[in-house]
């Protein structure tokens, strides 16, 4: 007689998962992180923007001066947002130009050339010179000319936060620094 075999049950590991009191408390905490993370982010996104958009400033006016003390004559700086020609305005945000200026001061003329199209923020943001200074114009020394004692260039975002604003300061001797809101330049003037 033939035996006959049943199948035993084996017996199942237990299953791993959550259960739905896990992951709520999980949802919770992950949801308590984002509410505190989202601004800082903000703050770190729009901190580094504003650097960012002061720095291509600086970098700018630091080559302007390169280039006159290098080739021997004068170079300008001004507003244009078309790449070509200077505005005549005070707002820098539009874009600007490097070109040397040897003809009539802050116009590029006949004699001159394009060393270096800068092109405009793509943000919201203002760059402003507090002076109201339409163009700066660097000596073959190295020194700025066409301003009263210096000039101040303030960056301020779309919603005019403090804690966003840079200032950018050349003064008559071709020297730069770069202030956050609060800090005075070297002539004791804080960046607003």
């Amino acid at each position: 007689m033939e035996r006959e075999t049943r199948d035993m049950p084996t017996r199942r590991p237990p299953q791993g998962g959550f259960n739905l009191m896990e992951m709520l408390i999980v949802i919770g905490i992950v949801a308590i992180l984002l509410a505190l993370g989202i601004p800082s982010f903000k703050y770190v996104t729009q901190s580094n923007r504003s650097t960012s958009e002061i720095n291509g400033m600086l970098g700018s006016l630091q080559l302007a001066r390169a280039e006159a003390i290098k080739e021997g004559r004068t170079v300008s700086v001004c507003p244009s947002p078309n790449g070509v020609q200077c505005s005549g305005s005070t707002d820098w945000e539009a874009g600007w130009i490097i070109f040397s200026d040897t003809g009539v001061p802050g116009t590029v003329d006949g004699t001159d050339f394009v060393v270096r199209v800068q092109s405009g923020f793509t943000s919201q943001d203002t760059l402003q010179t507090f002076n109201n200074v339409p163009f700066i114009t660097f000596s073959r020394e190295g020194f700025a000319m066409n301003m009263p004692n210096g000039v101040t260039f303030r960056l301020h975002d779309a919603t005019a936060t403090a804690a966003y604003t840079r200032c950018l300061s050349l003064t008559i001797v071709g020297a730069l620094s770069t202030q956050t809101s609060g800090v005075p330049n070297p002539e004791g003037v804080p960046c607003t």
